[in-house]
């Protein structure tokens, strides 16, 4: 049997593009990347055989992106800044640092997570995914 290939998630980042390069947001502690699916078209007719309905693969989509992180307040927070845009271009750079998951989205939710005496200030971001998300090479640095 051949040994796993399998990672674990530490080392992981997500980005905001701001020109040409994308910036690391701090301390994200979890990432659900955008996942692909596709939607269905019902196409059964009157004469569908054994009066079994038929379906023809409809429009592509992709799922919400979210994250959290440990949220360090500022007047100048780049997430609220990508929440503010309506739009922006936003990168998972995996583990291994050679694979990133690239997409443009919309920040639909950026939401501070419970202030208590003892608890560490965060936040959840969720960003949904327009267009198709695209896994490309890294470059080395």
């Amino acid at each position: 049997m051949p040994a796993t290939n399998a990672q674990i998630g530490l080392g992981a980042k997500f980005g905001i593009k701001s020109g040409a390069t994308y910036t690391a947001v701090a301390e994200v502690t979890r990432i659900t990347p955008a996942g692909w699916s596709r939607n269905t078209v019902d196409a059964t007719h009157l004469e569908s055989p054994d009066g079994w309905a038929e379906f023809i693969a409809g429009l592509k989509t992709a799922s919400d992106c979210t994250f959290d992180v440990n949220w360090i307040p500022a007047a100048s927070d780049p997430l609220l800044a990508a929440f503010e845009a309506g739009k922006g271009d936003f990168q998972l750079t995996f583990p291994s640092g050679t694979v990133a998951m690239q997409f443009a989205g919309v920040v639909t939710e950026f939401r501070p997570g419970e202030i208590s005496p003892e608890g560490k200030l965060s936040a959840s971001v969720t960003i949904k995914p327009s267009g198709k998300p695209a896994l490309v090479a890294v470059p080395a640095p």
